[in-house]
């Protein structure tokens, strides 16, 4: 489901990405394939810095259809940014995605918190962010971050997950898979 980036990836992706119905909510913005080249190249080097971290995400067959990643990390938190190619809008691969992601941002890279700002326009990662079960609405609770978010207008709203809301989640989940079928008496 993911991978490290790879600039083999580019051509494929980047034609998913110029999509009118993807390309104005994509954070790094390419006008051509050299530029989407050199952003990728730009983005594995950062990541071999630890600045950020990215993966490709694949389709069953492994096929590359977008990206997901963890940009300006500090104090163990950092901003997640993810877009999914137009033909596999609606299909489950970005909730997949995210938890596959998310487990390997708490679990190996010990990471505290994901934040989220999606522009109070964007109907489509509104609702993707209110799908997930382990997200809360971090406009109060961290309001040094919105105010940061919103320098110039309040257009955005800002959500977090956090590895103890994420954890307990998964835990909740487990305890449901682990139903027997023993009568108690």
């Amino acid at each position: 489901m993911l991978k490290m980036r790879d600039l083999h990836e580019v051509p494929l992706l980047f034609e998913q990405m110029v999509h009118p119905d993807v390309f104005p909510y994509v954070r790094h913005k390419a006008n051509n394939s050299d530029e989407f080249y050199f952003l990728t190249k730009q983005t594995i080097e950062a990541e071999e810095n630890g600045e950020l971290i990215s993966r490709t995400i694949l389709d069953e067959y492994y096929h590359p259809i977008g990206t997901i990643n963890l940009f300006d990390i500090h104090d163990n938190h950092g901003f997640l940014a993810t877009w999914i190619g137009q033909p596999y809008f609606g299909k489950g691969y970005n909730q997949r995605a995210k938890e596959q992601f998310f487990d390997m941002l708490f679990f190996s890279y010990q990471i505290e918190g994901i934040f989220m700002k999606v522009r109070k326009t964007n109907t489509r990662s509104l609702k993707a962010v209110l799908k997930l079960p382990y997200v809360a609405l971090g406009n109060d609770v961290y309001h040094n971050v919105y105010t940061k978010i919103n320098s110039e207008e309040a257009s955005y709203d800002l959500f977090v997950i956090t590895k103890e809301h994420y954890m307990s989640y998964q835990q909740f989940k487990m305890t449901e898979v682990q139903t027997t079928d023993e009568e108690v008496s």
